[in-house]
């Protein structure tokens, strides 16, 4: 199979950009898209990011995450860069944990339209509690809806062994 073609990696602007821009604050509109080239098939892409910081919203005092996303895409995908940024663009933010795995899953539905997503916080212990939610979407009416239930219903069901965080 032939590589893309400069047409088809015209959307994607931030990578390989060597002055790079950090944004001061959430910032969903740094996320860019490409083609998905293998629509017909089914498949996860996974993305994991260990380095993940946001702000108490209520004391302004940092918390730390790995966020772990995995997605089935359909016909567009995100660009790794921009996710990258996008995730770094939540340093000054302040919300709960959960809000910003619930927001971080929203805001990729609007840009991708995936089959599934899930998005998974493992938030460091701040007052000796971990918080580590988890949210997912199943596209309505194909049995992705289903796989959503299903994994919402089981995604914890054997628990790892909270001692390294």
């Amino acid at each position: 199979m032939a590589g893309r073609t400069q047409a088809e990696l015209s959307g994607v602007t931030r990578l390989g950009s060597a002055g790079t821009e950090y944004p001061d604050d959430y910032a969903p509109e740094v996320l860019e898209t490409f083609e998905n080239k293998h629509v017909q098939n089914d498949y996860f892409v996974k993305f994991n990011c260990p380095e993940f910081t946001s702000l108490c919203p209520k004391t302004g005092q940092p918390d730390f995450a790995t966020i772990t996303i995995s997605y089935v895409p359909s016909v567009k995908m995100v660009e790794s860069k921009s996710l990258k940024l996008y995730l770094y663009s939540f340093r000054n933010h302040g919300d709960f944990h959960e809000d910003c795995v619930n927001i971080i899953m929203k805001d990729l539905i609007r840009l991708m339209d995936p089959k599934y997503i899930e998005v998974w916080g493992k938030f460091t212990p701040r007052g000796g509690i971990s918080i580590d939610p988890y949210a997912n979407y199943g596209k309505p009416g194909t049995k992705w809806e289903k796989v959503a239930e299903d994994r919402l219903f089981t995604h914890d069901m054997y628990p790892e062994k909270v001692d390294n965080r």
